[in-house]
């Protein structure tokens, strides 16, 4: 069973998307879409990655914690960058929130990002 999952603790998808999914059937995994650093105007942060990464982490702590799961039951991520020579700044920020117990990771550099975003971040994580 596929539940649609939301919370108004996270900005609004900016387009016809969930910000997550919650598969009962696949011993509750959460598929979330990938969040960019929006406030909840629907506007970008900050120009720097640093503040960008700490606002998509706290996105994603929000659509997480607000369905029944967290940060730490993430078993992968994906990371969308559009200037990957910043990676040692987003990796730091990255670091305080997925910690010790880091899940696995892609990073890839793509040419552009909604809102033009520096990076994007999507996760998946069991209940």
């Amino acid at each position: 069973m596929k539940k649609i999952l939301y919370t108004d603790k996270a900005p609004k998808p900016i387009g016809p998307y969930s910000q997550a999914i919650h598969y009962v059937e696949f011993n509750g995994l959460f598929f979330t879409s990938g969040q960019i650093a929006l406030n909840s105007e629907g506007n970008i942060v900050s120009e720097d990655i640093k503040e960008q990464t700490k606002t998509v982490c706290e996105n994603l702590k929000h659509i997480l914690e607000e369905h029944g799961s967290s940060l730490n039951n993430t078993m992968k991520t994906t990371v969308f960058m559009k200037n990957i020579s910043e990676f040692p700044l987003m990796n730091e920020v990255y670091a305080l929130y997925f910690g010790e117990a880091a899940p696995a990771r892609s990073t890839v550099e793509i040419a552009k990002l909604p809102k033009d975003a520096k990076v994007m971040i999507e996760v998946i994580a069991h209940k």
